[in-house]
């Protein structure tokens, strides 16, 4: 593996980013329009951010050209009206196909070379005459992408219930599997309607703290588990991470809140119990 190299992420429409190179050490500052290397052409682009990072040793990047110029935005500003038309061209043919996907987004490459349609579908979809159709109409290489519900959502933006930009809009690069036992271990409602995103799938939130929570209930005995306090039997009916106490249900109904210090000390004094009486029975 190469040493760390300075590499520019840059984003494109849709916030679709890459690693790039600066081959030709351009002056360049994060927010900066620039013209990079794509496949059979140009795409254009903003620097999200510099970063340094470890190369595989067959990993090949895109380099950045140029930095863009004046008219090099009033095309991306055209290409982005053409986009819009070609959204509602692509779904005439769609509905007189019959074909069952859902249009999410149109992206054209900077020098038009390549024209990107995405879209959703339950299931595969035979869009060959479609392509044709569309090709006909464009002149260009014509590329359908069936993408997921997640990147539907990265690439139409929006906020989550945090009141935050979502995070596959912000630094989420690759989507990780997030399970309903993420929201058990945290105590969290299993309504979906709390606990999914814009996107409908689980909340990716959900990964975010999930290992400080094993480790803070780790500290406590499980939820169900028998304890013997000064009231008498009782169990453990709930354990509170943020303000570290458990509740513990006594056999004559009453409840007690227990801290984290106290069951610490509470531990200590019963280990020092069994001690003294192995010590006298010795």
């Amino acid at each position: 593996m190469e040493a760390d190299r300075l590499l520019y992420e840059v984003e494109f429409k849709a916030f679709r980013r890459q690693y790039c190179e600066n081959p030709f050490s351009l002056d360049l500052y994060k927010d900066q329009w620039v013209i990079v290397e794509a496949e059979r052409g140009e795409d254009m682009g903003f620097i999200h951010q510099p970063i340094n990072r470890d190369l595989e040793p067959k990993e090949k990047l895109k380099g950045i050209l140029r930095v863009a110029t004046y008219e090099d935005q009033e095309k991306l500003h055209k290409n982005r009206e053409m986009e819009a038309d070609s959204m509602i061209c692509c779904q005439e043919m769609i509905d007189k196909h019959h074909l069952d996907m859902k249009l999410v987004d149109v992206e054209y490459q900077f020098d038009c070379n390549k024209l990107t349609f995405y879209f959703t579908a339950d299931q595969r979809v035979d869009f060959r005459a479609l392509v044709k159709d569309l090709a006909a109409t464009y002149h260009t290489r014509i590329e359908l992408r069936q993408i997921g519900v997640r990147d539907e959502a990265r690439r139409l933006g929006g906020f989550g219930v945090c009141g935050l930009q979502q995070c596959c809009n912000s630094f989420i690069r690759n989507f990780e599997p997030i399970s309903t036992q993420l929201a058990r271990d945290q105590n969290l409602s299993l309504n979906p309607a709390k606990i999914s995103g814009n996107c409908g799938r689980l909340l990716c939130c959900l990964a975010y703290e999930h290992k400080h929570y094993i480790q803070a209930v780790a500290r406590f005995p499980d939820v169900g588990s028998a304890y013997q306090g000064e009231p008498g039997r009782g169990v453990v009916e709930a354990i509170n991470v943020f303000h570290q106490f458990m509740v513990v249900r006594y056999e004559d109904g009453t409840r007690e809140k227990i801290s984290l210090l106290e069951y610490g000390r509470h531990q200590r004094k019963g280990r020092t119990s069994s001690e003294k009486s192995v010590g006298e029975k010795e």
